[in-house]
């Protein structure tokens, strides 16, 4: 993976901008440690930071390509996982390589199709191009929005990046906040509406869209996105498809030059990419397959079972790792480290994010990293198969709001009351969950119970999956390591989204149709294991750390986010045994003391970015 930036202002020679390029591309050093390199002609400005997964030697970008006087130029972030199918068709249309990298693909399959190439290519991907025949930028951003692109227009400037701090290096850019914005950090928090940069005059290109950037202006369309279509086949053929899909998937994304692992966390989805990685490393003569699970000190003496967190993973990686016969790497986090990472995992994100389940995260990727360049996650599982809770409790699926962010209310009553009577949160909520809702397409005929649970589906891939993949791309490519997402395969997507209910939860079970479909592959008790999500940590010393922090922030009349909240009702929250409790902060890691880390990361985050608030 790597970062990618840039600006075109169509009226001015760039050749004098090579230190503003420069410096909009080394902030996203992270994203690309291995190499850095810019492109300037006449009014477009690239620059790209590398990270080597595939032709170490040749995949250097920006990539320029000159047919006759036309010229084509990309910087791309991502991986086409299509890549050999594409080199041989275009083979075949009489066009020659010079690299192994799938970059050069790309960048051909542009030059051969134009803007339709999107539609050919399997992968995950965010990338410009400079068509200098058409006299465009073509952007476009994969199908799932597993690869960021954000993107802003001032003044005649059109600037981009993978990350908004690239954005934020150039001169015409302020980091202001609105009342949306505002709206978007304390009620749809950490969440974000599809779109929204957060930051005024920041949006970021949607998944499953493209956009060109001519002298025109600026045109944005949708090139993929979910259709509702009757569903034939029964639950036989059904989990056999599954099965088939997730298999050809993984054959496609364990392709690498560099070291693979797998995230292994005993549970249904990990163990299974995990079980297929290793059948695919035995068929290719690979050798055996790296894993990798994180845990906390201390968490076995505080771990308490919930109905969001039913058993402890320990056992259940042991169980995999025994089964399967990996290398497997414990990784364990000290409570100290994740609160002195909340800063880090702030600007990797550069907006407040997951709390400590960003932090962990970023913590495990740099760990990760020493040995490998390259991990598979099994992100998305749940809201491809239904597995969270919200699918499964009426309270939760008839809450008539987004069911992982229930307590507007709450939040609402955190904000101090000019905030309150500025940004309207439970009127901004309302509105962008009805819009959601009213976004999902419907089936003709489909009856209420069915067209119920494809609106929950689709408000899980649309709304809540991004969470989780900005988290797993930020925290990742902040430590320099890829993570690939087989469960984000837009051909897996789709033909599940289409599965009825029913047969989606094949005995009475969550995802049931994914265990069946994985009958087989893996041992029947993990098969068959309740789900249990991401480890976080149960040590009380966490919450102790993270009130304490808030309560400084609150002592500290020249803390920047006093304005905007109630510091009154803090202190009352802090002062109770609710802080401790499953206050109903955000989906099922973020309570209580996810609420105070929450908003010491705010405030953290006005300091740094020097945000203004107007």
């Amino acid at each position: 993976m790597c970062g990618i930036t840039g600006f075109i202002e169509w009226n001015r020679d760039l050749t004098s901008d090579l230190d503003l390029v420069l410096s909009m591309t080394s902030c996203l050093e992270n994203r690309g440690p291995d190499a850095q390199g810019t492109w300037i002609s006449g009014p477009i400005a690239f620059g790209h930071r590398r990270l080597s997964v595939m032709d170490p030697e040749n995949g250097a970008q920006p990539m320029v390509i000159y047919e006759g006087d036309a010229v084509f130029s990309i910087v791309y972030n991502g991986e086409i996982y299509n890549a050999p199918e594409l080199r041989v068709e275009l083979q075949r249309r009489g066009v020659s390589f010079r690299t192994h990298c799938d970059t050069e693909v790309l960048l051909q399959a542009y030059i051969q199709w134009g803007p339709d190439c999107i539609s050919r290519l399997n992968g995950i991907f965010a990338f410009a191009v400079w068509d200098s025949v058409r006299n465009h930028v073509f952007f476009a951003r994969d199908r799932l929005g597993v690869k960021p692109l954000f993107y802003s227009q001032i003044s005649g400037t059109f600037i981009f990046g993978s990350e908004p701090k690239s954005i934020l290096k150039h001169p015409k850019f302020e980091p202001v906040i609105g009342p949306e914005g505002l709206a978007e950090i304390f009620v749809i928090g950490p969440a974000r509406t599809p779109g929204h940069g957060v930051y005024q005059n920041m949006n970021e290109l949607k998944p499953g869209h493209a956009m060109i950037w001519s002298r025109s202006g600026l045109r944005s369309y949708a090139y993929w996105k979910l259709e509702a279509e009757p569903h034939g086949d029964n639950v036989e053929e059904t989990a056999s498809n599954i099965r088939k899909l997730l298999q050809d998937t993984m054959d496609r994304q364990l392709i690498s030059d560099v070291p693979v692992c797998t995230l292994l966390s005993g549970g249904l989805d990990s163990s299974a990419l995990t079980a297929l990685a290793v059948d695919y490393y035995k068929r290719t003569g690979q050798g055996q397959m790296h894993t990798y699970s994180v845990d906390y000190v201390d968490n076995d003496k505080h771990f308490k079972a919930h109905s969001y967190q039913p058993g402890a993973d320990a056992p259940w990686i042991k169980r995999m790792v025994e089964e399967l016969g990996t290398e497997h790497h414990w990784i364990t986090i000290d409570t100290p480290e994740l609160v002195e990472s909340l800063p880090d995992s702030t600007i990797a994100r550069d907006l407040p994010g997951m709390v400590d389940v960003d932090s962990s995260l970023l913590l495990f990727c740099r760990e990760i990293k020493k040995g490998a360049t390259v991990a598979i996650s099994g992100e998305a599982a749940d809201e491809v198969f239904g597995g969270y809770p919200w699918f499964h409790r009426e309270e939760l699926l008839g809450a008539g709001t987004f069911p992982w962010s229930i307590a507007t209310d709450l939040r609402a009553s955190l904000l101090s009351p000019e905030v309150r009577d500025w940004i309207s949160p439970e009127k901004y909520v309302a509105k962008r969950y009805s819009e959601a809702v009213n976004e999902a397409p419907k089936l003709e005929g489909e009856s209420e119970a069915a067209a119920r649970m494809r609106v929950m589906s689709y408000l899980n891939i649309t709304r809540f999956m991004p969470t989780l993949l900005d988290r797993k791309d930020r925290m990742s490519m902040g430590a320099g390591l890829e993570v690939r997402v087989p469960f984000c395969d837009h051909r897996l997507v789709q033909y599940v989204w289409n599965v009825p209910w029913e047969i989606k939860s094949t005995g009475d079970r969550e995802k049931g149709i994914l265990r069946k479909a994985l009958e087989g592959i893996l041992p029947e008790d993990v098969l068959y294991r309740k789900k249990s999500p991401y480890p976080k940590t149960h040590n009380p010393g966490y919450l102790h750390a993270v009130k304490e922090q808030m309560l400084q922030i609150l002592d500290n009349p020249a803390s920047p986010i006093l304005p905007l909240i109630d510091s009154a009702k803090i202190r009352a929250i802090a002062a109770s045994p609710e802080s401790s409790s499953h206050l109903p902060w955000f989906g099922q890691l973020m309570s209580g003391p996810q609420l105070f880390a929450y908003l010491t990361q705010v405030n953290h985050w006005l300091i740094k970015y020097q945000v203004a608030i107007r």
